[in-house]
């Protein structure tokens, strides 16, 4: 039943990128006690400052802290089960949105708190809370099992300077999303995609390329994708310099082709995910690029027409070649101040587990970031007959599974850095509106004002 796919009991999509509107913070982290009383207000809300430990009973409490998940308690339940009393998982939701959940971790870390455990890490935030000292690197054994077959995209968000410090749980990645009834086939080339379109609109038909052109991550996403595509570089390796290289270059005359060609929405910069969405359900565009809960809200809300939503991996610069679109999703962490580490990482490891990530694909439509879990097609309950409805399976239930398995394989991630916030923030202030962007000159722009960002050692206290 495809159906549940995206209710995860949030106000967005269990697979879509949350919007983010941060603020350019300078200065360096502050960790020290100082911060401790303001941080204890602060914490109250969501536990006792410095809680945790054990219960009355001598059971270790592992305090998880992430994003509102439906479905996801129970994974805490069959967590707790299996650890047979040796330690027990409490699920402490955080804010909803990206900024907010962000906020607390960081203000409740900075003064070393021992009340939180394990940390759900947006895919983006890995090096920062590594660089603070704020996380405990996976090694060993354990390192080899928070890796053990991820997909090579997700795997990287895991990684800062070449060591691990975090398991991934869940990944996202976009797809070209259309109407076969419109285009019986996907566009291989952005220059398809538009003649395309084009020839749409001379037709009197639907006709616009939808994506997420408003001023926030949701846009620097898709540049950043396109930028992959083009085989760009904004930063070097070490994440420490700009680069800006000519496939930037050539990503930014691409973004502004498209946004000037006549195919796009008028709204267009005041476009995030969900605007997307409707128009495109609403029959006010021929394709839409976004993330794979487009195909549970068409099949909740159009039933009768999901038959004729295709989806396929994003259209590349030249003929012959793949695209590469840009990864999200979130990673599991431990503390470094977590009073109980080796039951943290336990606790985390049965968290993002195979079948961890088997129940919350099929029951909350969150891509898997192991690979296995794609292919493996027995029902959620293996001692029943499997059903679509009551008993699904991963082929019956997850339509586009092959179609994201494969565009995660050499997906792109975003410029790894600490200070990914400020490059974010920045990034999607010169690239607004797409349509005066100016190639070389915007080029430019990016090289000088992320070379300011990344100087910004600041987090926030």
């Amino acid at each position: 039943m495809v159906t549940a796919w995206g209710a995860t009991g949030t106000d967005r999509p269990p697979d879509r990128e949350p919007p983010r509107r941060h603020r350019w913070r300078r200065g360096r982290p502050r960790r020290g006690r100082s911060a401790a009383a303001g941080v204890c207000a602060l914490a109250l809300l969501l536990a006792a400052c410095g809680g945790g430990g054990a219960g009355a009973d001598g059971e270790v409490t592992v305090n998880f802290f992430t994003a509102p998940e439906e479905n996801l308690q129970a994974v805490v339940d069959r967590c707790n089960r299996e650890a047979g009393g040796r330690y027990r998982i409490v699920y402490h939701q955080l804010p909803r949105d990206a900024d907010g959940q962000r906020e607390q971790m960081v203000r409740r870390l900075a003064a070393e708190d021992a009340g939180m455990d394990v940390l759900g890490l947006d895919v983006t935030w890995v090096p920062e809370f590594a660089e603070a000292g704020w996380v405990r690197e996976w090694t060993g054994e354990r390192r080899e099992a928070a890796t053990r077959d991820v997909l090579p995209g997700p795997l990287r968000t895991a990684v800062w300077r070449e060591k691990v410090y975090a398991a991934p749980k869940n990944t996202n990645v976009q797809l070209l999303w259309y109407d076969e009834r419109l285009t019986p086939e996907p566009p291989r080339t952005w220059a398809e995609a538009i003649a395309a379109a084009e020839r749409l609109r001379a037709a009197g038909k639907p006709h616009d390329l939808l994506f997420t052109g408003a001023q926030y991550e949701g846009l620097v996403v898709f540049f950043n994708s396109l930028v992959a595509s083009a085989g760009g570089r904004l930063l070097n390796e070490e994440g420490t310099e700009a680069v800006v290289d000519e496939g930037v270059v050539e990503a930014l005359r691409l973004l502004k082709e498209i946004a000037t060609s006549g195919v796009t929405s008028p709204s267009l910069t005041n476009m995030q995910e969900d605007q997307v969405r409707l128009a495109f359900q609403n029959g006010r565009g021929a394709f839409q690029f976004n993330w794979p809960f487009v195909y549970a809200s068409y099949a909740q809300e159009k039933p009768d027409e999901v038959e004729h939503l295709r989806w396929a991996r994003y259209p590349s610069f030249r003929e012959g070649e793949e695209s590469r679109v840009t990864v999200g999703g979130y990673n599991l962490a431990v503390s470094t101040y977590s009073r109980h580490q080796d039951e943290a990482f336990d606790a985390t490891l049965c968290l993002r587990s195979a079948q961890s990530q088997k129940f919350q694909a099929l029951r909350s439509g969150l891509p898997p970031s192991i690979a296995s879990v794609y292919e493996d097609d027995t029902p959620l309950d293996p001692d029943r007959p499997a059903d679509p409805e009551t008993n699904p399976t991963m082929g019956s239930q997850y339509p586009p599974k092959d179609t994201i398995r494969a565009a995660l394989e050499d997906a792109a991630v975003r410029p790894l850095t600490p200070v990914y916030q400020n490059l974010s923030t920045v990034t999607a202030e010169i690239l607004s509106p797409p349509s005066a962007i100016d190639p070389e000159r915007t080029a430019d722009t990016l090289r000088r004002e992320l070379d300011a960002a990344l100087k910004s050692q600041g987090v926030l206290p």
